[in-house]
């Protein structure tokens, strides 16, 4: 096999890897978008029942909460991987240019870390947890808790996409200072 068809299998298969990422991106923002539209439903269905006819059911804040903390644990990944999360880029803005690349990929590779620890760590809250119900859906409570070790794998695989191949396809890392504060 000579090295330039080796060379376009690496890069065939990077580019596989990129494509299944990004629909998985995709694919969870769709899911907040349905998450936050469920959450909205829940509070302003419990604020008419509360207002309006003095019964509240007691289903609606669960669901918000669960619906809740989706959006914000699965909004922290997709922020990883857009790089919209919020962060400082004073020290980042006083290396040279040269350097602002490779911090950028060092950072990412510490999201990377984060990210795997909030799956290790969350996984053992789900473990703790085990057999546990909600109070009123009567849902398993691992579902609630099992999203944290969710989010924190879409965090550890995006920012380790950063990492290893700089920023997403919508820009290179030096652009998101835009983005950034």
């Amino acid at each position: 096999m000579s090295e330039s068809s080796s060379n376009s299998g690496a890069t065939g298969a990077v580019g596989l890897s990129r494509r299944g990422i990004a629909a998985l991106a995709l694919f969870l923002q769709w899911t907040l978008i349905a998450a936050i539209t469920v959450m909205l439903v829940c509070i302003v269905m419990q604020v008419v029942m509360r207002y309006v006819f003095g019964r509240t059911p007691s289903w609606t804040e669960e669901l918000a909460i669960l619906m809740f903390a989706w959006a914000t644990l699965g909004g922290f990944a997709l922020g990883v991987r857009e790089g919209f999360h919020v962060r400082l880029t004073f020290l980042r803005d006083l290396l040279p240019a040269y350097a602002r690349g490779p911090a950028e990929r060092s950072l990412d590779g510490l999201a990377a870390l984060l990210g795997a620890y909030l799956v290790w760590s969350g996984w053992l809250y789900v473990d703790a947890t085990v057999g546990s119900t909600s109070a009123a859906i009567q849902y398993p409570i691992e579902l609630l808790h099992g999203l944290a070790p969710a989010a924190g794998a879409l965090v550890f695989l995006f920012a380790l996409e950063r990492a290893l191949v700089g920023a997403t396809a919508e820009g290179p890392a030096d652009d998101l200072e835009t983005k950034t504060l």
